[in-house]
């Protein structure tokens, strides 16, 4: 049989990853993998991983396939795995089959795999082309990548704001800022999010849930919801800390009182880190993160804390909601920046503008090289 063209490969792996994309919502702390299995040219069978513990993409596309598989092309977004976790390796399933000829966008990042997944497999003699669809496949799972490449999750910062760049009414009353359409956009980031964060000030003046409350997957993942709150300042019946998974980092003084406090709240943690300047490090929650096998973080926070994770540089997009209306200097700000701000490396670059409603969503990703960031360049 002769292998299937550059072209046939390209159009596999656009299916490929429109069925990665179905675990969206589900397959977290796992990336989201699809496969197609061909031959001669025609898709003989399909699959996506749908969540941690179930068949990965690439069994089940070869049980739809059946007994086309001996001699096919797997077609994969990811590269097959060669260890035992919740399930047997994916590598030794496609040798079984007896396919002829892998068809992967990246190498898998996490060290247990990273490449040998690809050398089990031509050690079987089955030709491996890794590269195809690559961009688009990394871009369902920046945080998986994130996690085994730089220790920590993608950290996404959201803000709804005014069109004078205000985050709240001048009074501080609780009303929002935003209509229907988009606070349901944020409920879908939220659940593709493998935990949601907020600041001690955000859960005391507005008491949020920080929950999803709209049907992604089946059934709805919850994500870890985290709050930083150096001196366990947050009441312990608030509503973020209520049914569900809940981590309160503080403080290594004020950790015996949180957990105290805590002491009747079923699927509250508490645990301590170290201060930083106005806080708790950031850079040291996002490590802690990773360890929990949290892959992309959402941040939802006011102006203090969006511009400490902002100064220190660990944010990789940045989505902004503005509402057609105007709240006044006396409102408070998008981001508290500190006055020396501006001359720092980190800068935005516009990833994508739509609208929600009435509402306009603006998507930047951080851009940190100087000739970017130049007024000049």
């Amino acid at each position: 049989m002769s292998a299937p063209g550059a072209a046939v490969d390209a159009d596999a792996m656009r299916r490929a990853i429109e069925l990665a994309a179905r675990g969206l919502f589900t397959t977290d702390p796992n990336p989201r993998v699809g496969c197609v299995i061909l031959r001669d040219g025609r898709v003989v069978g399909e699959g996506w991983h749908r969540r941690a513990g179930e068949p990965h993409a690439e069994v089940l596309a070869l049980q739809a396939a059946g007994a086309a598989a001996r001699g096919a092309t797997a077609v994969v977004t990811l590269e097959p795995c060669c260890h035992t976790g919740r399930t047997p390796p994916c590598a030794d399933a496609l040798i079984a089959a007896g396919i002829a000829r892998v068809v992967c966008a990246s190498l898998d990042p996490n060290p247990r795999v990273a490449g040998g997944g690809i050398a089990r497999l031509r050690a079987a003699g089955i030709e491996v082309v890794v590269g195809p669809g690559a961009r688009e496949a990394r871009g369902l799972n920046p945080g998986f990548f994130a996690r085994f490449e730089r220790g920590r999750p993608h950290v996404r910062l959201k803000l709804a704001a005014s069109l004078d760049a205000r985050t709240a009414y001048a009074d501080r009353r609780r009303a929002w800022i935003t209509g229907e359409a988009a606070r349901a956009d944020v409920q879908a980031w939220r659940a593709r999010s493998g935990a949601v964060l907020t600041g001690a000030g955000t859960v005391r003046s507005d008491d949020p849930r920080l929950d999803v409350r709209l049907a992604y997957g089946d059934p709805v993942r919850q994500p870890l919801r985290i709050v930083l709150d150096p001196n366990a300042s947050c009441a312990p019946a608030a509503r973020v800390f209520a049914g569900g998974d809940a981590l309160l980092f503080v403080a290594p003084e004020a950790l015996a009182t949180a957990r105290a406090a805590h002491a009747g709240s079923p699927g509250v943690r508490v645990e301590a880190l170290p201060r930083a300047a106005g806080g708790l490090d950031l850079g040291a929650a996002l490590a802690r993160l990773a360890a929990l096998e949290v892959n992309e973080l959402w941040v939802e926070c006011g102006p203090r804390l969006a511009a400490a994770w902002i100064e220190d540089e660990l944010v990789d997009e940045l989505i902004v909601y503005y509402a057609p209306r105007l709240l006044g200097a006396d409102a408070p700000p998008l981001a508290a920046l500190s006055a020396g701000y501006a001359a720092a490396p980190t800068c935005f670059e516009f990833l994508d503008a739509r609208f929600f409603g009435g509402d306009l969503r603006v998507m930047l990703t951080a851009r940190r090289e100087e000739s970017v960031c130049s007024p000049e360049s």
